[in-house]
């Protein structure tokens, strides 16, 4: 999976990706992992930085891409940390734009590793 991957389009009614499916693309998402919440299946992350402005840092950074792509995450800003989860609201589980969304985040955190922020 790649950052600069094209998202793709998800009517409504499109089926979420099969658990088999996710966890093949998993393979290239190091530290992510696929979560069940409520029954709908998720992609989270956390990631560590150095403090709460970091935290806060990164979490705008995260907010900036969701908005570029109308796709918006779950974030959680605590010190130290901010953890995402990604899903595909409309079909209440996991399509291919979660997956080249997370790894937007994963380039972003770089940049942010590279800023000094992360730990």
């Amino acid at each position: 999976m790649h950052a600069e991957q094209a998202l793709a389009p998800c009517p409504r009614g499109t089926p979420p990706l099969a658990l088999a499916e996710c966890h093949a693309r998993l393979a290239a998402l190091p530290g992510w992992r696929c979560v069940d919440v409520g029954g709908i299946a998720q992609l989270e992350r956390a990631y560590e930085v150095s403090n709460f402005v970091a935290a806060l840092g990164f979490a705008t950074a995260i907010g900036a891409l969701a908005e570029a792509a109308d796709h918006h995450p779950a974030i959680t800003v605590e010190w130290g940390k901010v953890t995402l989860r990604w899903w595909t609201h409309g079909i209440s589980g996991l399509h291919h734009n979660d997956f080249v969304m997370a790894a937007r985040c994963d380039a972003a955190f770089l940049q942010h590793v590279s800023a000094g922020a992360a730990r």
